[in-house]
């Protein structure tokens, strides 16, 4: 059994693991906090093409767009990362 990633990070900054069946509290808390950062990710994408969209955007605005948008793309960065290894994979030959 192999640790799950989880969405968030300790205080320290370094990544979250956890060991278990997938059954329990702290799983799907983690499965519901993941949905939330994917579904931030899609309002923020739609946000963004609104604001690039208009003629007049200001360097604040653009700086605090890139800002959120590195954030969001961690996150679901993080949350691709975790799912993917939990993938079953096919024994080696």
């Amino acid at each position: 059994m192999t640790g799950r990633l989880l969405p968030w990070t300790g205080a320290d900054g370094r990544p979250c693991y956890l060991v278990g069946d997938g059954t329990g509290y702290v799983s799907g808390l983690a499965d519901e906090i993941e949905d939330v950062q994917i579904g931030m990710a899609d309002q923020l994408l739609g946000h963004a093409a609104e604001l690039l969209g208009e003629r007049r955007v200001t360097s604040a605005e653009l700086h605090y767009l890139a800002r959120r948008l590195s954030e969001s793309l961690r996150d679901v960065k993080r949350v691709a990362e975790s799912r993917g290894a939990r993938l079953t994979r096919p024994p080696r030959p």
